[in-house]
């Protein structure tokens, strides 16, 4: 496949060599490189202002982040046979973490596969394709999913909102074998049914699956408060690890219905009840009726997309965790995450710790955790690290 030669400005070739993969439109020498000339999704040869070759890869002159270096070996452009070669080293690395088919396969930047991402839920891929560069290649990105896998259905969930700022429509199709009406998922001794069609983005969230048995101590003999709870990741599994009581959350009533689905199939339904409505609005409702709870956990979703909402995510944040502490017995535990890029670790334990002086509560941290390691983080794209988890212990003042 021919490439076009992308130029960039004087000195803006810094973030490429340390290592990154993106080139901002501001970076682009749009004398040499008339960005509108570009295609989205155009493979190109990036250069330095020197025209000496920094690697190839894809643009679409009509996205911020204009192109993304795919490969620094001019002899393996981005074609079919490179796909397959990251598949099979992403690959590698799960088989070394996991026992089981379930996991995220592909993490996009993190696996040299910029604008991808594929999940394995045993014999069925979820694959979301996020930009004009990927999508060009969607028949080759999942044919070197099958040559490698296997797999009996390859979904492909192209429905994410940032679809949108690449120019592209959102849509959920098949691109191998049948549409299941669920997907089966294993964690920590879990087993799990999740909407394949409709889920929340893949269907679950691979992410937390090290921080859920990092949590499964905290749990036995409990009253558990488990909200965003969406199809009880969380709720499912405290009581699995022996909770006497577990109350899972969420706005979404088939999401609930998939909590007590999944209670079900674990054996645990007694334990479990679930309560329909807005995160805020049932524990202002719970902290009415004086109810309490030994641990509570709180996995929202990002309240920071963008880093202009950082002041009213961060309030979002100390509201949500005062809320939560609220609830709590004395001596409870609180596990609360943050899926933002943009709201660093040391930032949210700050805001929780204000949360919690306002209470005149002091916090003990106990343990931090982040992504599981089926989504790498590359040190030298921040953006490839998100997520935190804090387990705290919440204690009268001291």
């Amino acid at each position: 496949m021919n490439s076009t030669p992308l130029s960039l400005k004087k000195e803006c070739e810094g973030r490429l060599k340390s290592g990154h993969c993106w080139v901002f439109s501001n970076e682009v020498d749009t004398q040499k490189t008339p960005l509108q000339d570009l295609l989205p999704g155009q493979q190109v040869d990036i250069l330095t202002a020197q025209d000496r070759w920094l690697g190839s890869g894809y643009a679409n002159p009509h996205s911020l982040i204009c192109a993304r270096l795919v490969s620094r070996d001019s002899r393996h452009p981005l074609n079919a046979s490179l796909l397959v070669h990251r598949v099979k080293i992403a690959l590698s690395l799960r088989e070394r973490l996991f026992p089981k088919p379930y996991y995220r396969l592909l993490f996009g930047e993190s696996d040299g596969l910029p604008g991808v991402v594929a999940d394995r839920f045993g014999a069925v891929v979820v694959v979301q394709i996020n930009t004009a560069g990927m999508e060009r290649l969607k028949e080759e990105v999942v044919a070197a999913l099958d040559k490698v896998l296997r797999p009996e259905c390859v979904i492909l969930r192209n429905d994410s909102p940032i679809r949108e700022t690449e120019g592209l429509e959102r849509y959920v199709a098949v691109a191998k074998g049948k549409m299941p009406e669920s997907l089966t998922v294993e964690e920590n001794g879990a087993s799990f049914r999740v909407p394949a069609a409709d889920g929340q983005k893949t269907g679950w969230f691979f992410d937390q699956a090290f921080n859920r048995a990092r949590m499964r101590k905290y749990v036995e003999g409990k009253r558990v408060l488990d909200v965003f709870s969406y199809v009880g990741a969380w709720g499912v599994q405290a009581a699995t690890a022996g909770a006497s009581d577990v109350f899972c959350v969420d706005s979404s009533s088939a999401a609930l219905d998939r909590v007590e689905l999944n209670a079900q199939l674990n054996g645990v339904i007694e334990q479990v009840a679930v309560l329909h409505g807005d995160a805020f609005d049932a524990m202002r409702e719970l902290r009415s009726e004086q109810q309490k709870f030994d641990v509570v956990m709180v996995d929202p979703p990002a309240f920071i997309k963008r880093r202009k909402d950082l002041r009213e995510g961060a309030l979002a944040y100390r509201r949500l965790n005062l809320a939560a502490m609220q609830l709590l017995s004395k001596d409870g535990v609180l596990i609360t995450s943050s899926c933002s890029h943009h709201m660093a670790a040391a930032n949210l334990l700050q805001t929780v710790q204000k949360a919690a002086r306002h209470l005149d509560r002091s916090l003990q941290l106990l343990e931090q955790g982040f992504q599981s390691a089926d989504h790498p983080i590359q040190p030298v794209i921040p953006e490839t690290a998100y997520l935190k988890t804090f387990y705290l212990r919440v204690l009268p003042t001291f």
